[in-house]
């Protein structure tokens, strides 16, 4: 299998190498952590995430004004190691606490957890965190107990990362972030495997006749593998399981992503979200704001998920605050 990569062990390395090149962001010596280069930033609570890479742009893609200020990157599909961690958190904290958003599998929670410790015991810093649990298709996985954490995590990005900027304490940042994790479901598809750089192999058996539905973004095992069907089918299946998980009312307002894996392209994604906004008019929802294209992949797999946020004024207030990333730009109150 052909990759853009030199050598499999290196390519986090040089991954992030060339993103603190090409952004305004800085790497912690000796570490795989991105922070942006004036952290901490006095007097504002810190956002910090991170994860296994290979989802990219999640995690550091989302580092900037008015989303995250720093994420560790673990090996690829890999949690972070718990040191990393919390050198990213003592190097966020601009006095104010610092809150981690971290997607539900067991590496990422535990290593957090750890990490929260040693923070305390090296500073006084404070700390609080929201478990993202997004994902509707299965409560339990090779990696979590309970739901995955997935795209979903995006929206709580941006929803932490508006209220520190705008000055909400930690106390408040937990409380939106929480909130937001409450109204936002998602379930995604595969067309195809993904190849790790280490493998250099598909990570599961897909055959040009398959497809599989709500599959994680490891790779982990969905709950249906059926037929080739059509994006319409597919996209069918999918938003009706959200819809479903969340039960909305009639009139309701909603924040959607279609959401590529990594390996597709932009105009299925499109032929998807024309699909998911006509659905969302027949169940008498009204859609504020909706995004295309990807925010949380697995690496080179072809598929796409859908994220539905239930929204309400609180909210749409702080996914519009302005926000400027390598991964997501919000220009400012629509």
């Amino acid at each position: 299998m052909k990759k853009l990569i030199n050598e499999p062990d290196r390519v986090v390395d040089e991954m992030l190498e060339g993103m603190v090149a090409a952004h305004d962001l800085r790497r912690l010596d000796g570490t795989e952590v991105v922070v942006r280069k004036d952290a901490p930033v006095e007097g504002k609570v810190g956002i910090v995430s991170g994860g296994g890479s290979g989802h990219e742009p999640t995690h550091a893609g989302y580092i900037g004004d008015g989303m995250l200020d720093g994420a560790a990157a673990g090996a690829v599909f890999t949690s972070p190691t718990a040191d990393q961690l919390s050198e990213m958190i003592q190097a966020c904290d601009g006095g104010e606490g610092v809150f981690c958003v971290i997607k539900n599998y067991e590496g990422d929670v535990m290593n957090f957890e750890t990490a929260v410790e040693m923070a305390g015991m090296e500073s006084d810093v404070e700390v609080e965190s929201v478990v993202v649990d997004d994902d509707v298709a299965v409560e339990d996985s090779l990696y979590t107990s309970g739901r995955r954490g997935v795209c979903g995590t995006v929206f709580v990005h941006k929803v932490a990362g508006a209220a520190a900027h705008r000055g909400d304490d930690l106390e408040e940042v937990k409380r939106v972030a929480e909130k937001t994790n409450d109204r936002v479901g998602t379930m995604g598809m595969a067309l195809t495997s993904c190849v790790t750089p280490e493998k250099g192999e598909p990570t599961f058996d897909l055959s040009d006749d398959e497809i599989e539905l709500g599959i994680g973004i490891h790779g982990e095992p969905g709950t249906e593998r059926t037929d080739v069907m059509s994006a319409d089918e597919i996209t069918d299946h999918l938003t009706e399981a959200v819809l479903d998980d969340l039960d909305l009312e009639s009139g309701a307002e909603v924040a959607t992503i279609v959401n590529g894996m990594g390996g597709t392209p932009l105009m299925e994604l499109y032929v998807v979200n024309r699909r998911l906004q006509e659905l969302l008019g027949e169940a008498g929802l009204e859609t504020w704001d909706a995004r295309v294209g990807d925010y949380m992949t697995s690496l080179d797999m072809e598929g796409c998920s859908i994220t539905v946020l239930e929204l309400d004024d609180e909210l749409k207030e702080l996914l519009a605050h302005p926000a400027e990333t390598p991964g997501l730009t919000v220009a400012g109150e629509r």
